[in-house]
C-alpha cells in the first residue's frame, strides 16, 4: 500500500497535467477524526485534524451549540453559556500531509448537553496570510445524563406506508428531558431484504421524522426502532397517497463518521 508521501509525490507530478488536482481544489480533502464522541456527564477527549493537501493550512477551532430540525438538519449558534469547553489550542498551522491532535475538556451546568467544535481550514499563502477560501468540519460531542431515558417518554406517531410513493414514514417524539440515541431503525417484509437506517441521537423534547425508501413489491410488515435498553415495534397504516415532495431520510442527515470535507454536513448521528 503506498504511503501518504508516495501519493503526494505522484500528485506533484500530475499537477501540471491535471489542473483539477491543484492545491486549491485539494482543500476539500481535509479531515477531522472522529466526527462524534459521547460521554456520560462531563467529557475529556481528543480529535485529530489532518491536512491532506500539498500546501500549508491554518485551522481555527470554535465550539458552537446547535439545535436539530425534524428532518435532521442542524442550526448553529454561539456556545450556550451553561456549557464549558476547554481546548488545548484555538488555532494550529498544519504543514502538507500533517496531522495534529486537539485535546479538550467539556462540562455543563446541567445535563444532558451537546455541542460541536468546528475546525475551519484555510490555505496559507507564501506570505504567511490565509486565503479567503474556507472549509468547516465538525467534531460533535454529546454529554449524557446519569440515568437512561424512560421508554414511556418516547412516542412513535404518524406511522404510515404509502403504496404510491413506496415510503414508510413516522415521527419519533422524545417528550422527556433526557438525551437518548436511536441505535438502529429496520423495516422488514415478506420476500424482501430488510431496510436498515443508521442511528442518531434524539435530543430532549425533540421530534425526528423518519423516511424509509421501500423496494419490495408488497408493503413492509414490521418496523423495529432500537434504543439502548429497549426496542419499539410500532404498527403503521398502509395508505394510497398521491405523490408528495421527497423528504430526506434519517441516515442522510447523520453525519457520517468518515470525516470527509463537506461543510453542509452535520454529524448529529453515527
Amino acid at each position: 500500500m503506498p504511503t501518504m508521501r508516495t501519493v503526494a509525490l505522484l500528485l506533484t507530478r500530475l499537477l501540471p497535467l491535471y489542473p483539477m488536482l491543484t492545491p486549491s481544489s485539494a482543500l476539500y480533502s481535509q479531515q477531522v477524526q472522529p466526527v462524534i464522541e459521547e460521554y456520560r456527564n462531563k467529557g475529556e477527549g481528543r480529535f485529530t485534524v489532518t491536512n491532506s493537501t500539498l500546501q500549508p493550512m491554518v485551522v481555527v477551532l470554535e465550539p458552537k451549540s446547535f439545535s436539530v430540525s425534524p428532518d435532521g438538519r442542524g442550526t448553529f449558534r454561539p456556545l450556550d453559556p451553561t456549557i464549558h469547553v476547554q481546548l488545548s489550542v484555538m488555532s494550529v498551522k498544519l504543514q502538507p500531509l500533517q496531522s495534529y491532535a486537539v485535546f479538550y475538556k467539556a462540562d455543563a451546568e446541567t445535563f444532558p448537553a451537546w455541542f460541536t467544535i468546528y475546525s475551519t481550514f484555510s490555505p496559507l499563502r507564501a506570505s504567511g496570510t490565509s486565503v479567503n477560501v474556507r472549509i468547516q468540519l465538525p467534531h460533535t460531542v454529546y454529554l449524557y445524563q446519569s440515568k437512561p431515558i424512560d421508554r414511556n417518554e418516547i412516542h412513535i406517531v404518524n406511522a404510515r406506508y404509502s403504496t404510491t410513493t413506496h415510503k414508510l414514514t413516522c415521527d419519533i417524539l422524545n417528550t422527556g428531558k433526557s438525551l437518548t440515541r436511536v441505535q438502529e431503525l429496520r423495516a422488514s417484509g415478506v420476500h424482501t431484504e430488510p431496510v436498515t437506517l443508521s442511528g442518531f441521537p434524539l435530543l430532549p423534547g425533540a421530534l425526528r421524522t423518519i423516511v424509509v425508501d421501500w423496494t419490495g413489491k408488497e408493503p413492509p410488515t414490521a418496523l423495529n426502532i432500537a434504543f439502548d435498553r429497549f426496542t419499539l415495534k410500532p404498527s403503521f397504516a398502509v395508505v394510497n397517497d398521491p405523490p408528495a415532495a421527497a423528504q430526506p431520510s434519517a441516515n442522510l442527515a447523520d453525519l457520517t463518521k468518515t470525516g470527509a470535507a463537506d461543510s453542509s454536513a452535520l454529524p448529529i448521528g453515527k
